[in-house]
């Protein structure tokens, strides 16, 4: 990978607790580039993540006696919406949708293969050539340089892969856009089988675009896909 040439590199904080891996980890980052800094455990890296501000978190789920699953819905919890990726065992269905509904934007596999990571570090990561550009439908609209949303004068925080998933729509407004069409244009790659991922990422865009007043945007259309349109 070719280093990024940058002034002022982005930190991604590595929550690691197993330190040789840890240690390897963080060099192919500083090698590619990134600032990186290591935490051993969750009170470590709830720390750091307050004091430094980090442009990634990379989290691996078993955390010792503590689990990676659980630092990423701290993070959420507390209105934090730093992009975060989760290192896993296993990539099975019940696994990618408890990833993701803890609130990680994405994962890779263990065992860890340094050119797939940063890889997908990369693509959380580079920068972003949009500037004070702005999508609209109706009373929403989505700023693409700050990766917000706001309705009706509400401001809504979205993680990453929210954000992707809502200026995608957006951006085919009143367009039927299909399951597989999604995969492919939102997350990049396809899954392997059935997954009820978008419908997960669908109702978080929901509980947090839809108000108690307000219409619902995002419309379901049996057996296709979704639209995002006036109901």
């Amino acid at each position: 990978m070719i280093p990024l040439q940058s002034e002022t590199p982005p930190q991604v904080l590595l929550v690691e607790s197993n330190a040789d891996l840890a240690q390897q980890i963080a060099a192919d980052l500083r090698e590619s580039g990134y600032e990186s800094a290591v935490a051993a455990s969750m009170a470590i890296a709830l720390t750091q993540v307050k004091a430094t501000a980090p442009a990634l978190v990379v989290v691996d789920r078993m955390l010792g006696g503590d689990s990676g699953l659980r630092l990423c819905s701290q993070l959420r919890a507390q209105g934090n919406c730093v992009p975060i990726l989760l290192m896993m065992a296993r990539d099975n269905l019940e696994d990618r949708i408890a990833c993701l509904e803890a609130g990680a934007d994405d994962y890779f596999l263990k065992p860890y293969r340094a050119d797939e990571f940063l890889n997908l570090v990369q693509m959380y990561l580079q920068p972003s050539a949009l500037g004070s550009e702005q999508l609209r439908f109706g009373e929403l609209t989505l700023d693409l340089a700050s990766r917000t949303a706001a309705r009706n004068g509400r401001t809504i925080e979205l993680t990453m892969k929210e954000f992707e998933l809502l200026k995608y729509l957006m951006e085919h407004s009143r367009e039927v856009m299909t399951r597989e069409q999604i995969l492919e244009n939102v997350w990049g790659y396809d899954f392997m089988g059935e997954s009820n991922v978008i419908e997960v990422y669908i109702r978080y865009l929901r509980l947090k675009i839809d108000g108690e007043d307000e219409k619902r945007l995002i419309q379901t259309v049996r057996g296709v896909g979704y639209v995002l349109r006036e109901a």
